[in-house]
């Protein structure tokens, strides 16, 4: 009897435990260990371990993704730099501990899915157990006799029972509902594991590439445009996307606190051979081109600066891309010019919007706007070492060949300001344009990762809110033409709220012999 009823309110389809294996079982401890390995416990241990091993790769800099940085991280802490390196930190999602924990994860996640899908089968097709001995041993039961022979009653309790699955066995009712809820369990491990897979494809075929573009200019999505990639192990350069991108104009607002309100940026885009067309960049807007995407992340100023030889004729005359330092843009700038009949100029500095000094005439910038633009700078006269070979930052200035002009004083310019150097030669500054850094990504995933979340936020809603429950009604005719009616039932979960559905299904039964 007991093991009637065990098999009668078994509501899971997690498999059963191994024992340990006997002593002389040479495959005992493998399968112990593979059986620890596929479990449900292991599985959501190892997608914690998974998570908590992302954590650095948040806080530290990362090789694929900014080298410089890595490199300068490593320089300033010295041995512990060095240390963090051989641990794989800077490289967090490509290092061997991350693999590992990511395979198996894998390994866990596929292994505990069959056994569990295959019981899950096995119980949908299976017939409801039969009704246990004694009824009144169940969390919630009741019994009361009616006048009407049994076949009668029992059909009535089969009306009540409707929605439910339920099988007749004499006079007899077996009824279960709720399947739904380990479908649902099946459902999210599997988006879980499909998941992984999307992540996978995502590392090997998957392309980022990032790209500085100043107002009036633009670019195409091939790998020579970009100012930096991040390419996937298997990537092929073929696979990108043929499409052209011109930003014609930046537009931001700021609140009076220098609160970033909005940016976007007007852009003008065609496919190879296409009709150019417009489109609004913001963010969480992007622009989208077959599986390429192509996000706004940030924005700055380029002022726009000429400069003039000995002689007067103009050599250079662009807008130089400044890096933002702080919320209210105070920016650095670096300015190089080499092809000059003399000396060779370059330029180190800050850009600020709204222009500020404080008592020690240090520039700062109080507000994000440009409402007093100005371009301070220091300049150095020398060898630049650009014909050494050496690749150089277009955003770092090596003086180390260099003299500083003026002993180093530095030069205020505002919009249409002309610095005249020693010598003749000359830097006016003209306007500010603004630039714009805008990231190509093209994940071959993007349809995976769409199905494995609507499998997990599914299959999770399944899982949550689907009950699994049985209900068990006998009948049974006395000598003295009454018929004694015994139900009872059991739930996985939510036992209160049970009770209340089992008291609603006997009332349902009574009711139809009142």
């Amino acid at each position: 009897m007991t093991e009637q009823l065990d098999e009668a309110t078994r509501l899971t389809t997690q498999p059963k435990p191994v024992e340990q294996p006997r002593r002389g079982d040479l495959l005992g401890p493998l399968r112990l260990g593979w059986r620890q390995l596929t479990s449900m416990r292991t599985a959501l241990l190892l997608l914690f371990l998974l998570a908590l091993a992302a954590v650095p790769g948040g806080f530290l800099p990362q090789r694929k993704i900014n080298p410089i940085r890595v490199a300068d991280y490593i320089r300033s802490h010295g041995a512990l730099g060095r240390f963090m390196d051989r641990l794989q930190l800077f490289d967090v999602f490509a290092s061997a501990w991350f693999s590992a924990i990511y395979l198996l994860l894998f390994v866990s996640l596929v292994g505990c899915l069959f056994p569990r899908t295959r019981l899950h089968l096995r119980a949908l097709r299976a017939r409801p157990p039969k009704v246990p001995k004694t009824l009144k041993r169940l969390p919630v039961s009741d019994t009361w006799t009616v006048q009407g022979p049994a076949d009668a009653v029992i059909d009535d309790a089969r009306s009540a029972l409707r929605g439910w699955r339920v099988e007749r066995r004499g006079n007899e009712l077996s009824a279960e509902r709720g399947y739904l809820r380990e479908t649902g369990n099946l459902v999210f491990h599997v988006s879980m594991v499909v998941l992984l897979v999307g992540i996978a494809l995502n590392s090997f075929y998957g392309f980022k590439g990032t790209v500085l573009v100043i107002e009036g200019r633009g670019f195409s999505n091939t790998l020579s445009q970009f100012d930096n990639t991040q390419p996937a192990k298997r990537f092929s350069p073929s696979s990108l996307v043929p499409f052209t991108v011109h930003l014609d104009r930046f537009n931001a607002t700021y609140a009076p606190d220098g609160k970033a309100l909005t940016f976007d940026a007007e852009v003008t885009w065609s496919k190879e051979n296409g009709t150019p067309a417009p489109y609004d960049l913001r963010v969480n807007h992007p622009l989208v081109v077959g599986t390429a995407k192509t996000y706004l992340l940030g924005h700055g100023y380029a002022p726009h600066v000429v400069f003039r030889d000995v002689d007067g004729k103009v050599i250079d005359d662009r807008p130089v891309a400044c890096l933002p330092q702080d919320p209210q843009f105070l920016s650095t700038c670096v300015i190089k010019e080499a092809a000059t009949k003399g000396q060779q100029f370059g330029f180190r500095g800050v850009f600020t919007p709204t222009t500020v000094t404080d008592a020690t005439n240090r520039v700062g910038s109080s507000y994000p706007g440009l409402r007093r633009p100005a371009l301070t700078l220091v300049a150095w006269t020398g060898d630049l070492g650009i014909d050494g070979g050496t690749p150089q930052s277009i955003y770092a200035l090596d003086t180390t060949a260099m003299k500083a002009v003026d002993n180093g004083a530095a030069k205020a310019l505002q919009p249409g300001e002309t610095w005249v150097l020693p010598g003749g030669a000359s830097l006016t500054y003209v306007d500010t344009a603004q630039w714009a850094n805008l990231q190509v990504t093209q994940d071959p995933s993007r349809l995976v990762m769409l199905v494995a979340a609507i499998g997990i936020v599914g299959g999770l809603l399944l899982s949550l809110f689907v009950r699994r429950r049985r209900v068990w009604v006998r009948a049974g005719t006395g000598q003295d033409g009454t018929t004694t009616v015994e139900v009872g039932g059991l739930a996985r979960t939510d036992p209160d709220r049970f009770a209340t559905e089992f008291a609603a299904l006997v009332q349902d039964m009574r009711s139809a012999r009142a």
